[in-house]
């Protein structure tokens, strides 16, 4: 203990000066504040990197106690140690207060949760009474992160209360939130026990509170995603958000409207314009702040969608069977492109230092603005993409922006948010030692372990890891209205069809609830074929899922499929198969076909099945042969061929003469499929399993 005051109040003095003629800041809080973990947290804390930062009018004094609860009854009340008593004694003239992480011990929380808020008051009203002019602040705690002990026994439950707690302590007690939160909880790399950050996490939290101080909080910005050449969604209010000083006057014009706003304390704006329509007209975009100006040009009202998945949707233009075709009709297509490229591929190569370090700190994706259709922009942009905007465009008539984030070889989880996954009762345990942890494709696992096989960070990060690409590529753009989703996933997916069912759902939800759209129409392309075993079952439960979303659906792919290539090179097809799906369903053109004949029920008649299909005008085989790949099973299982395949408008007879009582048929049900049966439009039917009713 007495080893702990002297450093507290060598932290307090090591700004040499007299004490009078600066501004006192007392750092009260637990071992966060304290440093703890550091080699030397007489230099490395945050009270003493916000030392640094504020300079030589501020007097900065550490007052963190390890282990402390704010809990006056629990197992180590702050307020009965002698940092407490030295903090007061200081009489600061501005107070920073973080307690609550030790809170969330079994001992504490549980017992006396009734009096946090009110121990919390009294706190704050002790340092008012110790001067009466004190500013304080209260801080949502820094993260408590999966691995910890006792996350799934409590930890994680009541550190979201004590959160919640805290907000109604700054509304009661009316001083200004930090929060501690925000940045850390997408950086556990910079909290090895899961708890306490590192030097490096502790510069987060100085630069934070020192912005919350001073008021700076940089210059004005935007995020990246909004440029020139933007695509602003039709129909929808326009939001507008970025930062700048808290306090100062952010005035931006579109058109003819002009909106105000003021900086929040937390340094950030918001705007929001009234929704635009697609007028066919180009715009310019105006932020001002003080002497502070941003101009964006050329900007149009159409719709924008997002383009995600693995590497079958970052299959770019130049790589595909159609290249040539669609580069020399580019220049013509209303579509324009944010196109999201990755820093470093995932070959199987280890990865240098430096570009292990950028990830680290979140910069996976290269910088980008949006651009207009050209050769040069087109043929390095999403094959399945493009080919959707293009048809999109032209039938609608109005521009179509498309953002692209795609990722080779991404297992989904990698796109849903950590707080999803870390409160989903299954889902959770894939955050465990992820590398180690079977829930995650083995190949996923092998090929992260090469890339990163220099690091000498145990908690190095890597775009495969869970909830990685939604932190470095959903976040960033999260602010930016759209229409909806395409997705073209499922490789890095299909070891662990079950799992699959589970996380599916799951990124769906996440996506619409991060764009508050809870209809926000999402579309995906069924995996196609290919001599992988787990694939036809895969292909079924995608067809079942998107049956059971509301606002999903999906394109079948397994008739450009390659027996042995993951990556089929005719991309076209399934783009457009896609915007049929969109047109159709988002767009109300019921006069287009969405997709090919859909199972709809299986009826036995006699020794035969009768299957009948939706979307089944002018059935028949794609190539004029007979139709195949058509299954019939018994009551004891063992699927055989059919021997007879009937056509019967838009149904189906197929039966075996081996089986005088059916009881299930299946379609397409091989890895590599020949499977042939299409609709007037050519458009091929799913793979599927039905059970006879």
């Amino acid at each position: 203990m007495k080893r702990t005051l002297l450093l507290t109040l060598l932290l307090v003095t090591m700004f040499a000066g007299s004490a009078q003629e600066k501004i006192k800041v007392a750092c009260i809080g637990n071992s966060v504040t304290f440093g703890y973990g550091h080699s030397n947290p007489a230099e490395t804390s945050y009270p003493t990197q916000l030392g640094r930062l504020l300079g030589e009018r501020y007097l900065v004094g550490n007052f963190g106690k390890s282990g402390a609860t704010l809990l006056n009854k629990g197992h180590r009340p702050y307020t009965k140690q002698p940092e407490y008593k030295a903090a007061l004694d200081f009489a600061p003239d501005l107070a920073i207060i973080h307690l609550g992480l030790n809170d969330t011990d079994p001992r504490n929380w549980p017992n006396y949760r009734d009096e946090f808020i009110p121990d919390y008051l009294t706190l704050i009203d002790t340092l008012r009474s110790i001067n009466p002019d004190v500013k304080i602040w209260v801080c949502r705690m820094t993260p408590i992160f999966h691995w910890h002990k006792r996350f799934k026994s409590g930890t994680r439950d009541w550190y979201a209360q004590i959160q919640e707690a805290i907000d109604e302590v700054a509304d009661l007690a009316d001083v200004p939130l930090i929060d501690l939160q925000e940045q850390l909880y997408h950086r556990p790399d910079l909290m090895p026990d899961a708890l306490h950050p590192d030097e490096h996490g502790a510069s987060f939290i100085a630069k934070r509170v020192y912005s919350a101080i001073t008021g700076d909080f940089g210059s004005l910005s935007l995020p990246t995603i909004y440029s020139n050449n933007m695509v602003i969604q039709r129909g929808v209010p326009f939001t507008l958000q970025g930062t700048a000083d808290a306090g100062k006057k952010v005035t931006a014009r579109i058109g003819r409207q002009k909106v105000k706003t003021t900086v929040a304390d937390n340094g950030k704006w918001k705007i929001t314009f009234k929704p635009m329509s697609a007028d066919g007209k180009t715009h310019t975009l105006t932020v001002e702040c003080e002497k502070e100006k941003i101009e964006l040009k050329n900007i149009v009202v159409g719709e924008v969608w997002l383009c995600s998945g693995q590497s079958n949707m970052a299959f770019m233009i130049k790589e595909s069977s159609h290249a040539e075709a669609s580069l020399k009709e580019c220049d013509n297509k209303n579509v324009r492109l944010y196109n999201m490229k990755p820093r470093v591929i995932t070959d199987n190569v280890e990865w240098p230092v430096e570009e292990l370090e950028q990830l680290n700190e979140h910069n996976y994706y290269l910088p980008t603005k949006w651009q207009e259709s050209s050769k040069e922009s087109v043929k390095e942009f999403s094959a399945v993409a493009y080919h959707f905007g293009a048809m999109l465009a032209d039938s609608l008539g109005v521009p179509v922006g498309l953002i692209c984030n795609a990722i080779g070889g991404a297992p989904a989880e990698a796109f849903i948010a950590r707080n999803t996954l870390e409160w989903h009762p299954q889902l959770l345990d894939i955050l465990y030692d992820w590398r180690n942890n079977d829930m995650i494709q083995d190949w996923c696992r092998g090929r992260a372990s090469q890339n990163i096989k220099k690091s000498g960070n145990h908690l190095q990060r890597h775009p495969y890891e869970p909830a990685y690409l939604y932190e470095t590529g959903i976040t960033p753009i999260a602010s930016y209205p759209i229409k909806g989703s395409i997705w073209y996933q499922g490789e890095s997916n299909a070891h662990n069809v079950e799992l699959h069912e589970a996380i599916f759902p799951t990124l769906v939800d996440c996506w619409r609830k991060t764009w508050g759209n809870d209809s926000m129409p999402f579309y995906f392309v069924q995996l196609s074929s290919i001599e992988r075993p787990t694939w036809p079952h895969f292909r079924d439960s995608q067809r079942r899922l998107a049956g059971s979303i509301a606002f999903c659906d999906f394109a079948v792919s397994s008739d450009k499929g390659d027996r042995y290539d993951v990556h089929p090179k005719n991309k076209q097809p399934v783009g457009e198969r896609l915007a049929r799906l969109a047109l159709h369903n988002t767009y109300g053109m019921k006069h287009i076909t969405p997709s090919g004949p859909a199972i709809e029920k299986a009826e036995r008649k006699g020794n035969s099945i009768i299957l009948t299909f939706s979307n089944a005008c002018g059935l028949a085989s794609s190539d004029g042969k007979p139709l195949r790949t058509f299954e019939i099973a018994g009551d004891k299982g063992g699927f055989i061929p059919a021997e007879k395949v009937e056509i019967m408008g838009n149904k189906i007879r197929i039966r075996n003469c081996d089986i005088a009582v059916p009881y299930r048929a299946r379609y397409g049900w091989q890895p590599f499929t020949t499977a042939n049966l299409v609709n007037s439009e050519g458009l091929p039917a799913s793979t599927f399993e039905i059970a006879v009713e």
